[in-house]
């Protein structure tokens, strides 16, 4: 069977949309309705430069210099959530000086400061993104 290349070309690669989502109760318009944040889907190369920064060495028990990668799994979801974030723009200084943050990681935190609404966001977002398990799934699966 003959294949068209063709269709593989980027300009006939859709763009998934960004979405919409209530990520706090806690910040309300001014009818008191919550607000949406945009939220729009990550790359594998981000996913890949991410997960490389919040991984860590760490010595193998009773095995002396040899160590093994471990994932830093809160440090992973919190550079996820960031990079994926659209708006508000966790760039923005004036938000940041806002909550006394200084980096968009640390402001999401502030943010969402309830850990329910906080895991609810970053399941979202992980869903998004074509995780379709948690993060804490996908760590057992990587140990075994």
């Amino acid at each position: 069977m003959m294949s068209n290349l063709s269709q593989f070309l980027k300009k006939n690669k859709v763009k998934k949309e960004n979405a919409k989502f209530v990520a706090t109760k806690s910040l309300c318009d001014e009818k008191g309705n919550p607000l949406e944040w945009e939220i729009k889907a990550i790359t594998t190369k981000e996913n890949e430069e991410i997960r490389e920064d919040c991984t860590i060495e760490v010595p193998v028990k009773g095995k002396p210099n040899v160590y093994r990668p471990k994932l830093v799994t809160s440090k992973y979801i919190a550079r996820m959530l960031a990079a994926a974030v659209m708006y508000p723009d966790l760039y923005n200084a004036e938000l940041q000086d806002s909550y006394g943050v200084t980096s968009p990681e640390e402001l999401v935190k502030e943010m969402i400061d309830d850990p329910g609404e906080y895991n609810e966001f970053a399941s979202f977002v992980q869903k998004f993104n074509g995780f379709d398990s948690g993060m804490e799934e996908k760590v057992e699966e990587a140990k075994n």
